[in-house]
């Protein structure tokens, strides 16, 4: 089992970065083209993802949602086709500037890899859990594409379940994590993705605890709208698909220039990486309107791309949302902690979110090297879980006691 996960882990790094690479690549080319063709690509990334999931069998375009359901399904596949053509929606979709993540395409990569490689010796698996490489696999697909081993081991075994984690299968995740994100780092460089100068030297105080709790009951009151908005995108009728589309690339354009005017740069398209790098990390006074504006247009960027048939992860949107709500609560009680609050937000929106509190704070800690924020985190986090309720951004997480 071991061997096989090492074996799962290393596969899924090199698939992952491929995979950044091409994406990468291609959203770096459409940043450099003049603002109407920014506003225009995604529109030629939702035709080209509805074709490839389209012709011949169609399949849908989830990704995350397609490895829960597959995690609660009896002996379910996860075969390899579906996932090639999946992978590559995703990367039409993204690579042209839509509003979602690489995290759900490399975590269900990943977990099909993983599947595939329990069937292929099958007869040294006698006895385990069907799903055990699906969840090593799952693991070393978030690893490798946050360059986090811990967050992509306790992210993919807490994701499946609301209030609980599968907790058996953590040797076979553990293994194929650390291995993926040794692949994935020597072929690019170990610094943290979310790594910044402001982070350096970081402390927090009794206030900020209080704080915390603020962000994180804020935060959860804004992921439970947002949630009902994706699922509501996710539920829509599939027919006509041209008039989804359709409306879908002018809501798109539409947003691109929103986001030009009142920022001074089209950041609703990608996965909203830029969002960080490009403004939070660097304007050092920000009006909580503006701030709110983007958030707006951020998430509804992510809902028409869902609605218009794009595929990808809702991850990285999760902590882009939760950086502006907690850099938002930032400038209104706390200015000079900026950057703690917005990473407290982070692992608010992100925990409610996927209803993975603690994935979220180790995602924090590992994405900005700066492991002090854990302490404030969890009380983020931990409000944030408590005020979300039963509401998830997916339908296919299940309670621990439901068959």
């Amino acid at each position: 089992m071991i061997l096989v996960s090492a074996a799962v882990g290393l596969l899924v790094g090199f698939g992952v970065w491929g995979l950044e690479y091409l994406v990468d690549t291609g959203l770096e080319y459409v940043r450099q083209r003049p603002l109407w063709m920014v506003a225009a690509a995604p529109a030629v990334g939702l035709v080209a993802a509805n074709l490839i999931l389209q012709l011949g069998q169609s399949v849908s375009a989830a990704t995350s949602d397609e490895f829960l359901r597959s995690f609660h399904e009896p002996n379910s596949q996860l075969p390899l086709l579906p996932a090639m053509r999946r992978l590559a929606a995703s990367a039409a979709t993204i690579a042209t500037g839509g509003s979602l993540g690489l995290e759900g395409p490399s975590m269900y990569g990943g977990s099909s890899v993983g599947a595939a490689m329990q069937r292929r010796f099958s007869k040294y698996f006698l006895g385990v859990d069907h799903r055990t490489l699906m969840i090593a696999g799952a693991a070393a697909g978030i690893s490798a594409v946050f360059k986090t081993p811990v967050t992509g081991t306790v992210f993919a075994m807490e994701v499946p379940y609301r209030n609980d984690m599968a907790r058996h299968m953590l040797l076979p995740a553990l293994v194929s994590s650390a291995t993926s994100y040794l692949v994935f780092a020597s072929l690019t460089d170990t610094s943290p993705i979310l790594l910044h100068d402001s982070l350096a030297g970081g402390s927090f105080s009794i206030l900020d605890i209080l704080g915390a709790i603020v962000i994180g009951a804020v935060s959860a009151v804004f992921a439970r709208v947002f949630a009902k908005l994706i699922r509501f995108a996710k539920q829509a009728p599939r027919r006509r698909a041209p008039i989804r589309v359709g409306s879908s690339a002018v809501a798109l354009a539409a947003l691109v220039m929103a986001s030009q005017t009142w920022v001074g740069s089209p950041l609703s398209i990608g996965g909203g990486y830029q969002v960080f790098r490009e403004w939070l990390f660097i304007e050092p006074d920000l009006a909580v309107g503006v701030i709110m504006l983007l958030l707006v247009v951020r998430s509804l960027a992510t809902a028409f791309t869902v609605y218009g048939g794009g595929a990808g992860g809702l991850f990285v949107p999760l902590v882009v949302n939760g950086g502006l709500v907690g850099r938002a609560i930032a400038e209104v009680l706390h200015p000079q902690q900026a950057s703690l609050y917005t990473f407290l937000g982070v692992a608010a929106f992100l925990g409610a979110g996927y209803r993975v509190p603690l994935a979220a704070v180790v995602f924090v800690a590992e994405s900005t090297g700066s492991p002090i924020y854990v302490v404030p985190a969890l009380f983020a986090a931990v409000m944030a879980d408590l005020v979300m309720g039963e509401q998830s951004i997916t339908a296919y997480q299940r309670d621990p006691d439901e068959p």
